[in-house]
């Protein structure tokens, strides 16, 4: 079975939008250094109860899961121990078996899990492309179905007959 990690913020759920319009409501300056304070110490229950599935994926996920091809994983950056939190919680409304890695924004998804032909679902192209490096296949999740050199999809379960 081959290792699939599938991303959570953008591509599981709309909490990337949710945290845009949060900072902006908030007055956070639009900079790297800003986003990132704003992370670490918002209200991550908050947050993700005003987050939406994108394109039904908890049931996308279910399909993925029954289709016996992979070896599914939720493969998320964290910014705080109340992220974790919130979103095992979450996930495990949904799944109660499912394997959550939360890796700490500062280090690569590539220093946590061994990339070499697994299949890595995200929304942000320097993720796939740490992962391509390190020997793993990337998918690019997007809604405007821009993949920016990558396979994209824009719903999880076209992956059941993306691999065969």
């Amino acid at each position: 079975m081959t290792n699939l990690y599938i991303d959570f913020d953008g591509v599981i759920v709309d909490s990337i939008d949710v945290t845009y319009k949060m900072a902006e409501e908030q007055g956070i300056e639009k900079n790297f250094e800003s986003y990132q304070e704003f992370y670490k110490v918002v209200n991550w229950g908050d947050i993700l109860k005003r987050s939406k599935p994108i394109h039904d994926s908890w049931n996308c996920i279910d399909r993925i899961i029954d289709s016996g091809k992979f070896d599914v994983a939720i493969l998320t950056h964290v910014n705080s121990i109340g992220e974790i939190e919130e979103k095992v919680k979450m996930i495990r409304k949904y799944f109660s078996d499912i394997t959550i890695i939360t890796v700490p924004k500062s280090i690569s998804k590539t220093d946590m899990i061994k990339a070499e032909g697994a299949i890595l679902v995200d929304d942000y192209v320097g993720n796939l492309d740490e992962w391509k490096a390190a020997g793993g296949y990337g998918v690019r999740f997007d809604l405007d179905m821009d993949g920016k050199g990558y396979p994209v999809i824009d719903r999880l379960d076209v992956l059941v007959d993306m691999f065969d």
